[in-house]
């Protein structure tokens, strides 16, 4: 096991040394304005949009769920203001 992660980490020290430079891309060498940079703007805002879209809907149905719970509880207490129930929450018809 020893001498397996010892290879691994050897392999990955000869990539590391071996391997050309990294081009960067033109926001890292501060043109703001160059096409990448506004597409790369443009993904992060519609990765927000998706998040905050999916933030929304499941906040809106707990709301509906706590909506929907009032409801029944208000109906279950007109019910049993009325005698449709008793006491142990069965219909007397």
């Amino acid at each position: 096991m020893i001498r397996a992660c010892a290879t691994v980490m050897a392999a990955a020290a000869i990539l590391v040394a071996t391997s050309g430079p990294a081009l960067a891309c033109p926001v890292c060498f501060g043109a703001s304005d160059a096409p990448m940079a506004v597409a790369t703007n443009m993904g992060i805002i519609a990765m927000l949009v998706v998040v905050a879209g999916v933030l929304v809907a499941f906040a809106s149905f707990f709301i509906y769920l706590m909506r929907r719970a009032n409801m029944i509880a208000r109906q279950s207490a007109s019910d049993k203001a009325a005698g449709y129930l008793d006491d142990e929450g069965t219909v007397q018809c």
